[in-house]
């Protein structure tokens, strides 16, 4: 069936909106990832491929994708119907979104991402303030996916402040940047939320490293407001009892707790690694060679943590991969991270790079961050969106 060039520009202008606007609802995606790829191929993106593929961070999903796919071979059948490990080839749907962008269609994604955005942390903070509960139920949103777009907000328009030469704008980025923080700072993700002041913190000495004054200046002030941001956050207050606690019971040899628990899968994660450093335990095989591995390793030290959480991964980016497909696999991730930071490096957008990289290293640090459902599309779409805006400035320019 022929689709004639207006309805056609209209279908992929919907279908941009779509995706930017509608993937914070996981349901929703089984439809806009569809017609994403469909308007792309109308839009003979397939012409143009070799554009994406010269993309060295491109490249590294490609070899990624496919040494999962490969460590599929020695994997065994494993009763988990999830199969976690897909969520890693929804990083390819940056491929038909970058590739459709154009002069015309870029005003559309920003604007689907914007709204999006501002609807999701509308609904956020209204579970915040108005039902005292965190994350947002209505869209099966967790407290840590919730707390994950806070921080990439703030990171992005710290980011952006960095750039701009204009007073005005950095003030009014760094108002939106501390809103958001303060947002953060009522979520129970902690992990997330360091990694967001460490990223923010990062940025601010990049930018103002030759100016010592007006950084410590700024650090100073960041310091004294987060100090009052977690005062005032009860939240904030009750993880950091968690933590004594959870710091206690590890004193008594006890890894019942979420500090506990990270660092008992983490040490089996390495100890796999290591056992099998070439090939790891084939693809969609981490939860099972837990749960297998721990009524005997360390004379079952760890045995009864099932019953404390059920497995699931190995909360780390870098230990899951390597237990999926072995130090081929993280150096398939190393290769991500460079192949990303050189796309924002040579677009001009450092500050945008360091910021989101460190703040995805640090994340993926405590959690498998790179399958959280809506935190990796979200940079994606961030991405490409900022890299297709500075090429054009750049020509413009």
């Amino acid at each position: 069936m022929q689709i004639h060039f207006p309805q056609r520009e209209w279908l992929i202008r919907c279908a941009l909106v779509l995706v930017c606007a509608g993937f914070w609802h996981s349901q929703l995606n089984y439809l806009s990832f569809p017609l994403l790829t469909f308007a792309w191929l109308i839009d003979g993106g397939w012409r143009r491929f070799d554009k994406a593929i010269r993309l060295p961070l491109v490249q590294a999903m490609f070899l990624l994708c496919a040494l999962l796919l490969i460590g599929l071979s020695w994997s065994e059948p494993v009763p988990d119907g999830r199969m976690k490990w897909l969520k890693y080839f929804v990083l390819l749907i940056f491929i038909p979104f970058y590739l459709l962008l154009n002069k015309q269609r870029l005003p559309w994604a920003l604007g689907g991402l914007a709204v999006g955005y501002a609807s999701i942390l509308a609904l956020g903070v209204y579970q915040w303030l108005a039902v005292g509960g965190q994350g947002i139920p209505l869209l099966g949103m967790s407290y840590l996916s919730f707390s994950a777009m806070l921080g990439v907000g703030a990171v992005v328009a710290v980011s952006f402040a960095c750039m701009s030469q204009s007073l005005k704008l950095q003030l009014c980025l760094g108002i939106a940047a501390l809103l958001l923080l303060l947002v953060q700072f009522h979520q129970n993700a902690r992990a997330l939320l360091l990694a967001t002041l460490i990223s923010v913190t990062l940025l601010i000495f990049l930018r103002y490293k030759m100016a010592i004054k007006r950084m410590l200046g700024i650090v100073l002030f960041l310091t004294v407001t987060m100090t009052i941001f977690a005062w005032s956050s009860p939240v904030f207050e009750d993880r950091l009892m968690l933590l004594r606690n959870d710091i206690a019971l590890l004193q008594q040899g006890d890894y019942n707790s979420s500090l506990g628990y990270r660092l008992a899968m983490w040490d089996v994660g390495v100890h796999a690694i290591l056992n099998r450093p070439l090939t790891g335990y084939g693809t969609g095989m981490p939860a099972h060679y837990f749960d297998q591995i721990i009524v005997t390793y360390r004379d079952g030290l760890y045995r009864d943590l099932p019953k404390f959480q059920k497995t699931s991964h190995f909360h780390n980016d870098w230990v899951e991969i390597g237990v999926h497909i072995g130090v081929p696999g993280m150096l398939a991730l190393l290769f991500l991270f460079w192949g990303w930071y050189q796309l924002f490096k040579t677009n001009q957008l450092v500050f945008l790079g360091v910021g989101l990289l460190s703040y995805l290293f640090l994340s993926g640090l405590t959690d498998t961050f790179l399958i959280f459902s809506r935190t990796p599309i979200l940079l994606l779409i961030i991405t490409a969106t900022a890299i297709d805006w500075r090429q054009r400035r750049n020509i413009i320019g």
